[in-house]
C-alpha cells in the first residue's frame, strides 16, 4: 500500500462530496460537501475549495467517481466528472478515476437505514458517496497491491 493521504471527490451537478483518508490509506473519513460553481465563474470555487483542501490534508492523490451508467457506457455525468478530474490534474495533482456505480445508492440506503430521509441529507449523501469511493479504492489497492483505477491525464485537451 503506498503511504499518503488521498481526497475521494464524488462530482454531482450541484454539489461535490469530499472524503479523505489517513496516511497509511486504511479508512476514509467524510470531509465536507463542496458546492458546484457555476459555468460562469472565472476560477472555479469548487476546484480552489478541493485545492486548498488538499494543502490542508497534504494530499498525495485524488480519487474521483467515475459514474458510467449500469452498462458501463459514457453520460453526460461522465463527461462532467472527466472535466472535473482534468481540471484538477492541471492544477498539478495525481488524479485517478475510478468506478462509481451505486455509490449514491449505497450511501442513501446507509442514511436510510439510520433514520435520514434522502431531502434533508443531500449534502451528506454527497460526502458518503465519496467516503464509499475511497474506501472501496483503498480496498482495491490493498488487496491487488497496485494503484487504483485510470490515471488523468494533465496534458490532455478537452
Amino acid at each position: 500500500m503506498r503511504p499518503g493521504v488521498r481526497l475521494g471527490i464524488d462530482v454531482g451537478k450541484a454539489r461535490v462530496g469530499v472524503a479523505r483518508s489517513d496516511v497509511h490509506g486504511m479508512l476514509a473519513t467524510p470531509v465536507e460537501t463542496v458546492p458546484r460553481a457555476s459555468g460562469n465563474e472565472s476560477a472555479s470555487a469548487d476546484i480552489v475549495r478541493i485545492l486548498e483542501l488538499a494543502a490542508e490534508f497534504d494530499v498525495t492523490e485524488f480519487i474521483v467517481g467515475l459514474p458510467l451508467s449500469m452498462a458501463g457506457r459514457s453520460t453526460a455525468s461522465t463527461e462532467d466528472a472527466e472535466g472535473f478530474a482534468l481540471r484538477l490534474a492541471q492544477a498539478g495533482h495525481p488524479v485517478r478515476m475510478i468506478d462509481e456505480r451505486l455509490t449514491t445508492l449505497s450511501a442513501q440506503a446507509a442514511l436510510h437505514k439510520n433514520g435520514r430521509n434522502t431531502k434533508s441529507s443531500r449534502p451528506v449523501i454527497d460526502q458518503v458517496a465519496a467516503v464509499i469511493l475511497l474506501q472501496q479504492a483503498l480496498d482495491i489497492e490493498r488487496a491487488s497491491g497496485r494503484p487504483p483505477g485510470i490515471v488523468v491525464d494533465p496534458t490532455r485537451r478537452t
